[in-house]
């Protein structure tokens, strides 16, 4: 990871990776099979590590939370080179396995955000936790890795509270049974 976050994801080759690791490239290629299968399994396995979930006792202090320190990391360059990854065009079936694997890794630890929220009241039971980190998310994405608009101190507070104002919309659409 030092050498990915030294060079950045264009920098970094499998012969830099192979001479760090003390192997002979082959053993990393029969491993892995391409660079990016190599780069995208390491960035997983950090990436995953880099992303706390918060519990601020509020869904809008959590939303922000994460929107936050997701924006901080995907600023660093071991962010950028995890989102680079991620949105490389494969065919590779292993390469994307992996991204949909981290995914639904990332989507299920975070579900413990709406999952609080619901046992608090604060969102209704039938929130979909996954679709609402994505209403999160894609945002932050949609401007680091598409619009390369800035994220200001604003954004995640704002982003949190049109979440939480649709989640909470539900409620009101919902009939009493």
């Amino acid at each position: 990871m030092a050498a990915l976050r030294e060079g950045g994801w264009d920098q970094l080759s499998v012969a830099e990776v192979a001479a760090r690791a003390g192997v002979h490239e082959t053993s990393i290629y029969r491993r892995w099979r391409t660079r990016e299968g190599l780069m995208i399994d390491a960035l997983l396995t950090s990436g995953s590590q880099e992303l706390p979930i918060p519990d601020t006792g509020s869904l809008r202090g959590d939303l922000i939370a994460f929107a936050t320190e997701l924006s901080t990391f995907l600023a660093d360059p071991l962010g950028r080179a995890l989102e680079h990854a991620l949105a490389t065009p494969t065919v590779d079936p292993a390469t994307i396995e992996a991204s949909a694997g981290y995914f639904r890794m990332r989507f299920e630890i975070a579900s413990v955000i709406i999952k609080r929220a619901s046992d608090r009241g604060e969102i209704p039971v039938c929130a979909d936790p996954s679709l609402a980190l994505e209403m999160l998310i894609a945002p932050v994405h949609v401007r680091t890795l598409l619009t390369h608009q800035p994220i200001d101190d604003q954004f995640p507070s704002r982003l949190a509270d049109m979440l939480i104002h649709g989640l909470q919309a539900r409620i009101r659409a919902t009939p009493p049974s």
